[in-house]
């Protein structure tokens, strides 16, 4: 049985929902019975994405809106053109993201634009979006969409680790103040993707590596957890078991208990001790 959100009528917002895992949860929802409104920054991924989901519901069950989800004016009008065609929103998904690259001493405009999408969004998102739905009285959820790289932080791109380990900071407060909210139907949720083959991580490859889930794949999983209650949606994909990926994390957390040095994991001189704690050694 699907979570109690996502049932028909019932209404849902996907940032970034053009396309990867925002446009497979869209036409999940959508075969669900949702009504769905997916914005994006794109409009013609958005007229496209529009057309193809059209063939899964209703058309008048689809909406879609351009967005700057770093900028709170931009989600406002989202939020206000929402209840203005369907009359409210039970299912938010803050999925937006970009991974351009970035270095830490690198051009300070990357930084703003990676922090701004990748963080900023997904507060405004749910700050702005939360007390209507929460005021709605029904069963409801927040989706935000972190990343593996926001609790491992490997080396390589500071900025977008940065901006991922802010959303799972973010929502984990988000679900602590909801759940002591009295008469709150509402829950958030951390997804946390594995390798997953889209846009966003195709660089330049056509065909799906054999190591990445598709985003289909990555959405099946995600509505199977929620209807389970997780708050952390941790998945694994064709390369990285999840048994691998609580090591990882697990050696992350040691780094402050055990006094290593910040990203051991990579350090020579603790290269084989990690490597060791895999195993089980």
């Amino acid at each position: 049985m699907p979570h109690p959100a996502i049932i028909k009528d019932n209404v849902a917002v996907i940032t970034g929902g053009a396309s990867g895992i925002g446009f497979a949860a869209a036409a999940a929802f959508a075969r669900n019975g949702v009504k769905v409104c997916i914005a994006d920054v794109d409009q013609a991924r958005l007229a496209d994405a529009a057309t193809r989901l059209s063939s899964l519901t209703s058309a008048a069950h689809v909406m879609t809106f351009a967005i700057d989800v770093s900028k709170a004016e931009s989600v406002m009008e989202l939020e206000r053109a929402v209840h203005e065609r369907f009359g409210g929103t039970d299912i938010l998904m803050n999925n937006a993201g970009i991974q351009p690259g970035s270095t830490l001493f690198g051009e300070p405009d990357n930084w703003q634009r990676i922090i701004g999408v990748n963080m900023w969004g997904i507060i405004n998102g749910s700050r702005i979006f939360a007390p209507n739905m929460i005021a709605r009285g029904r069963a409801g959820l927040i989706i935000n969409t972190g990343s593996k790289q926001g609790i491992t932080t490997p080396p390589g791109d500071p900025a977008y680790n940065v901006s991922k380990a802010g959303v799972k900071a973010f929502t984990e407060a988000l679900q602590h103040d909801l759940r002591n909210t009295a008469g709150c139907r509402i829950t958030a949720h951390l997804l946390i993707p594995g390798f997953v083959f889209t846009g966003l991580t195709a660089k330049g490859r056509t065909e799906k590596p054999a190591g990445a889930w598709t985003a289909e794949q990555t959405v099946n999983f995600m509505l199977a957890r929620l209807e389970a209650g997780d708050f952390y949606i941790l998945c694994p994909d064709n390369d990285v078991p999840r048994a691998l990926d609580e090591k990882r994390m697990l050696w992350a957390a040691g780094d402050i208990v055990e006094n290593r040095p910040p990203l051991s994991r990579w350090h020579p001189d603790h290269a084989d001790a990690f490597a060791k704690f895999v195993k089980g050694d």
